[in-house]
Order: C-alpha cells, then structure tokens, then sequence
C-alpha cells in the first residue's frame, strides 16, 4: 500500500540534519553527507519543494533547546510540511518527550516520518508501534553509552590516568602523565602568580596587581602535549580564581571536583554544574606529579578564599579592606554569636557592633564599643609575642631586599626572549621561500615585519622598567631596618605602616576574639592560632571622657561671652584668639549653639547687658560727645573703669562708673593725660 498521498506531495518535505557534537560536524562528514543525500531521496518519492533544516548541527538532541526542531514542530502544526525525512530516529530525538510530542503532531496533522529503511505513518497502529519502539531503542542506547562511558571515566580516574584537559603550566606525556611545562616562561608567570598571591593574600588584589602591571598569564589556544600552541594574554580574574583553586598546581589528582544537577525550565533540561565540598571529591591523589606549591600552601590558598568570600556573611572573616578597623572579621558576639560589624561615624571613629539589631529589628544591640582603644589594646597584646621575632623579621626583609628581582623586569625579558625567537622564525621562513614567490614572500615578510615591531617594544618597555628599578639598599637603611626590628611597636605604630600588613598579622596569628559585654567593660577572649586562649578586659569609654573633649577654658570663656554677646559674635571672637572645636574645626554659630545646649548656657537676649547697667565703647562715646577711640585711649589711661572678658572681647563699662567720671568733668578736676602735673587752661 502506497502511504504517501497526493495531498502530502501537495506540501513541502522537510530534510531534518543533525549531529551531537562540534567535533562530529567537523570530523564525521560521511555522516554529514548521508543526511544531505536525503534531499534527492524526497524528490525521488515525487517532492517538488523540499526544505532543509540543520540549524542543530553540534546542538545534542538529550532535552536541550534546539532551534531547528522547534521551528520543524512549528511548521507541522500549521500544516505546511506532508513528510519529515531524517537519516535514523535518534536524529530526530534521544528524549521520550521530544519524540512523542512530534509523533503526536504528526499523527493529528497527518505528516509522514521516513528514514533509511521505511516509511511511516504515525496515524496507523503498527506504524505508531513501530516509531514508539524506535523511540525507545533511541532513549535506551544513549544512557547504556553513557553509563558505560563513565564508568570506564571512573576506572581510569582511580589510577589518576584521566586527562580531559591538562591545565596550563603543565603538558602531556603518553596518554596517561604529565609533566611540568619546559617553557621557563610559563613556569615563572606561574610562580609568580602564587607567590603575589602569598604576599597579596587577595584573588582581587593580586588581579589588579597583574593589570596594573601589565602581567600577561599563558593560556591554552590548541593542541595537546608539548606541541601545543599557549597565547599570552591580559589576565582575567574567573581563570585567576580557577588556576589557584585548581589542586593539580600542588602536585594533587583530583576528580569529582564538581557535580552537575538537572532541572527543568519551562519545560527544558537546564544544566547546572556545582563545586563539590574536598571530602566529597571521587578521586583525590596527593603526590601524583611535581607541583608548583606544595599540598600545605594549597589548604592554606583555600582557606585564604573561602575566609575572602564577603558574600557568605557571618561564617567567613571577609577579605581584608582598607578600613582602619584593624579587628575586623576577628571579633564575634560572645552573647548571640555573630559577626560584630565595623562602623566609621566619623573619619577618625572606629565602632565595632553586633549586627544582631540589624538582622532581626525587634532585638537589641549585644554589645558595642569604641575601636581605636580595642584595636591599641590587641595590637599590644600582639605584639608581646611578635617581639622576639622582630630582629629575625628584620633580617628576613633585608636578605629579600638583596636578593629579590623585580618580577616585571623578570617577566619582562622572558618576554623579550620569546619575541627574539619569533624573530629569528619569521626571518628563516622568509628566507626559505623562493623570492619570486611573491603571493608567499609577501605575507612571509609581513610576519617578520610585525615580530620585528613588537620586539621593539618589549625592549623599549624593558628599558624603561630597569631604569625605575630601585636601587640597592643603602647602608642607612640597612641600620634602619634593624633598628625597627628591635622596636617593634614604633614599626607598628609608624604612619606609613600599611593597614593591610596590619590586620594580616593579627588574622595570622588570632582565630577569632569573642566580646561580650559586662557592665562598663568589654570582655575580650582572643583564640590564637595554635589553641591558646587569652583574656582581657576593656573599659568602655564613659560620656563625656572620650577624645573628643572641649577643653573647660574654652567653655569658661563661652559662658561669659554669652552674657554679652550673640553666638556669631562669639565665634568671630574665638577665631580671632586661634581656638578651635574638639575636632580642630574653627568656630561658627551653630558650632558655639551646640556646645551652650550641652552645657546649659543661656543664649544672650536682647536688652540683657542694659538690665545689669552696662555699657559699650560706642554707647560710652555717645554720651561723652567724642570718638570711640578717645574712649578707648582713657580705658588704658584708667580714667575709666572697663572690664574685659579676654583679649579681642568687647570692653564693657558700668553706668555708675560712667556717671562718676562724667562728674569729674563737670568740675574740670581730671587732667587730660597721666602725668598729675598737667595743669588744665580756664578761659575767662
């Protein structure tokens, strides 16, 4: 019986191509040319019109999104495809979901699905039978593939034998060794990033380093083993953070390292791959080849990052920052257990607090208290151990100064090297190639031209490195260096002490310090590293005792300035004397206000001074009939009683005394000057 019918040859025929992998599409093209041969085979069977599909070529057919079969899906729904031509049924789909959702299309709609063997039409029983079972063989031989993959994966994984990928620094030997790269220029930028990361202590910190630098790190562009093609670009920080979590780089086997879950959205498979905790690893093999670090440096690189994780919250230390908060990440809440916050109220003020408040809103604050006395109080206690290691440090410093060469200059001229040989290649190239060739001498000399050029730059940016290199340490410094580490609290306390060195110390050799709160003092219990414990005990600082403290001549001065005068006036005058704030900030009203609220001074009103019978020099003036300066000339002269609070403040003069010398001129008695043998001229 004839299946194909007039109405289907009416509509177009649909050619569905794929293959599972990218290596496939490249390497198996039988495979392609089989698929594309089905055209000829639909126009054979009467199909005029035939429409390829192979948008899925390299795209898996195990549940994924594949635009090519969506829009074969779309086109049957609507009726204008009669036949669906594919190879083999796994072509098509390798999920039972996949291929009953089209056989039910298929059947509604009337779409014939032919292959290499057959022609189907999912409408008729045996037909539908016969496609279900193809489906099912399809489903059923990927996983049997799969399972018997990967336990073969698994076997040679034990023998720590399976290479997937060979990490860059290293290269393959055989199918089952490696070995460390023989390119002394890989092996050194390798170096060199654990070593800055040592120093650093900071993924970040040591990416940025590297960018600022101008650092470029190897990367793997194509091969295998020794002949393998490694291009040198600018560092990236996720392929940073995965060379120095890789374990292979401390001499280690592992596998299993991660897991990959499978969930379904909006009706897709999605993939979704996650790291493994180190116990849960499948396969962990110490001392498997020569590494660049050892296993003990590579636990502590671990711990390094997890601790830096900023995002985990309360369970980590948190990376260390800039802050002048030289406990944070150490202090935990000896009353709820969490993580004490780091607060900057002001650009000198340090306050360590629970976060309990902040994390549920009806609870209180455990404990809270001033920072720049804890992180005195600590450091101390630090540096009581420290201290007998600091002339040892000391040494340790200027033998690294000796001997340590600068890492870009080092870099640099590895680079210089490299470049030089590509030089040398281009030029035997060129010089192989017969000269009347021009099509090949062209390109040939381009290359060389371009070697050159860059050659030329490396040696110019080596130049201008080597001239910024630092000199060698001087003898004066020298004496310097050993003198600091005999005072190792004047080296702590030195202003160009990096904050950061600082608290590195403190989390090198402090755990954790656990606070709680006891009346007016903080109790402090500091966790060292090697299991002892330590306590201390902090007085919290009272109000009103702390740094930030007007001094009381400043406020004996504010207080009888403000029976005479405004809050400006009293700022101008306290400016003009040099004065300033607790926190060495000139004086302004508001700032004069503030500090007669906290200390009960009434402001000055209006008719005040007139109530107590006091006058100014310009009132005085006034009723004298002369200038304010002849005032004040009697004011020194002592012909007129005044007082006067502090320098630069107003004279204030009595009423009863103005009245009493304004007597003595009526009767003409007061001379003009000092000298009591003036006489005074009458006119008659």
């Amino acid at each position: 019986m004839n299946k194909i019918s007039a109405d289907h040859l009416a509509q177009k025929a649909c050619v569905y191509i794929r293959q599972s992998t990218p290596g496939q599409v490249q390497n198996n093209l039988e495979s392609q040319r089989l698929q594309y041969a089905l055209v000829d085979r639909a126009r054979q069977l009467g199909w005029a019109e035939v429409d390829i599909i192979d948008e899925d070529l390299g795209c898996t057919a195990s549940g994924i999104r594949r635009p090519g079969f969506e829009r074969m899906l779309s086109a049957v729904c609507d009726g204008k495809i009669g036949a669906i031509f594919s190879i083999e049924a796994s072509r098509l789909a390798r999920t039972g979901r996949d291929w009953h959702t089209l056989l039910e299309f298929c059947g509604v709609v009337g779409v014939l699905l032919i292959d290499a063997e057959g022609i189907y039409d999912p409408r008729q029983i045996n037909d539908r039978l016969v496609l279900g079972m193809k489906g099912t063989i399809s489903e059923m031989e990927v996983a049997t593939f799969r399972q018997r993959a990967q336990a073969a994966l698994e076997q040679k994984a034990k023998r720590g034998e399976l290479f997937r990928r060979v990490a860059v620094g290293y290269v393959r030997i055989g199918d089952d060794r490696i070995e460390k790269d023989p390119d002394e220029r890989v092996r050194s930028a390798i170096d060199l990033v654990f070593s800055k990361f040592t120093e650093l202590a900071s993924a970040r910190a040591l990416y940025l380093w590297l960018c600022e630098q101008q650092i470029k790190l190897p990367t793997a562009a194509k091969g295998a083993g020794i002949s393998r093609t490694i291009a040198w670009d600018a560092p990236r920080y996720h392929s940073l953070l995965s060379l120095l979590k890789n374990p292979i780089y401390a001499g280690a086997y592992a596998y299993g390292r991660s897991r990959t879950t499978v969930r379904l959205e909006q009706g897709r498979k999605r993939i979704v791959r996650r790291d493994h905790r180190r116990e849960q690893w499948a396969v962990f093999i110490p001392d498997h080849h020569e590494g660049y670090i050892s296993l003990a440096v590579y636990e502590n690189n671990q711990a390094l990052l997890a601790n830096n994780a900023n995002a985990k919250g309360d369970i980590v230390r948190g990376s260390i920052k800039r802050g002048d908060a030289l406990l944070s990440g150490l202090l935990r809440c000896g009353h709820c257990g969490g993580k004490l916050l780091v607060q900057y109220p002001g650009p000198t003020v340090i306050r360590y607090q629970c976060g309990n408040a902040r994390r549920n809103p009806e609870a209180t604050c455990c404990v809270s208290f001033g920072g720049l006395k804890a992180n005195r109080l600590i450091s101390e206690e630090v540096l009581k151990c420290l201290k007998p290691l600091g002339v040892q440090a000391s040494l340790q410093a200027i033998e690294s100064l000796h001997g340590a060469r600068d890492e870009r200059v080092h870099q640099k001229e590895l680079a210089l090297h490299q470049a030089r040989y590509e030089v040398n290649h281009a030029q035997r190239q060129y010089d192989a190639v017969d000269p009347s060739n021009r099509l090949v001498a062209a390109e040939l000399e381009r290359r060389w031209n371009e070697a050159l050029k860059l050659q030329a730059q490396i040696e110019e940016e080596l130049a201008a490195l080597q001239l910024r290199q630092s000199d060698p340490l001087s003898d004066a410094a020298r004496e310097e260096l050993l003198a600091l580490g005999q005072d190792v609290q004047r080296l702590w306390d030195h202003p160009k002490s990096p904050v950061e060195f600082k608290k590195r110390i403190l989390r090198t050799v402090l755990k954790e310090i656990i606070a709680s709160s006891d009346g007016d003092t903080v109790r402090m219990v500091l966790h060292w590293q090697g299991g002892d414990h330590t306590e201390l005990a902090l007085q919290k600082t009272r109000p009103g005792c702390h740094r930030y403290v007007t001094d009381t001549d400043t406020i004996d001065l504010i207080r009888s300035l403000a029976r005479i005068q405004p809050d400006s006036m009293i700022a101008s005058i306290l400016n003009r004397m040099g004065r300033r704030t607790a926190h060495g900030q000139s004086w302004n009203s508001k700032r004069v206000c503030t500090m007669r609220y906290h200390h009960a001074i009434e402001v000055y009103r209006e008719g005040e001074r007139e109530a107590r019978g006091e006058l100014t020099v310009n009132e005085v003036a006034a009723l004298l009939g002369v200038t304010d300066t002849t005032v004040l000339r009697m004011i020194r002269q002592k012909r007129l009683p005044a007082t006067q609070v502090c320098a630069n403040a107003p004279w204030v003069l009595l009423k009863d005394d103005v009245a009493k010398f304004l007597a003595t001129l009526s009767h003409g008695e007061a001379p003009q000057t000092c000298d009591p043998n003036q006489l005074a001229l009458s006119f008659q």
